[in-house]
């Protein structure tokens, strides 16, 4: 049991949590206090959702396999046409395809 939690780990996390924490807060305090939010800090908020979602998709479509990069490609496409539960059943089914045909 003894081996189960190291030191370091716990601290990475709960830094990770002060610093997330922290930057939330922050960043709630400081729209909160301007009269209005510059063009600029508005361009660079709207650009936030397309930023994680490139973090969170690229190494997937990377290091996943041709399975999933062809799977990916093909949601994108979907997804330019339908909504977001259409898209993800199409992508789940052409995974499942792929991955039953190549193996």
């Amino acid at each position: 049991m003894e081996n189960m939690f190291h030191m370091q780990t716990l601290l990475i996390v709960a830094a990770g949590a002060v610093a997330t924490y922290l930057t939330r807060v922050g960043g709630y305090v400081f729209i909160t206090r301007m009269k209005r939010i510059p063009p600029r800090a508005e361009a660079a908020l709207n650009a936030v959702p397309a930023a994680v979602l490139t973090t969170l998709v690229a190494p997937a479509a990377i290091t996943g396999g041709w399975d999933v990069s062809i799977t990916m490609a093909v949601a994108f496409l979907v997804g330019l046409r339908l909504k977001l539960l259409p898209m993800l059943a199409v992508g789940w089914v052409v995974v499942m395809l792929l991955r039953r045909v190549i193996g």
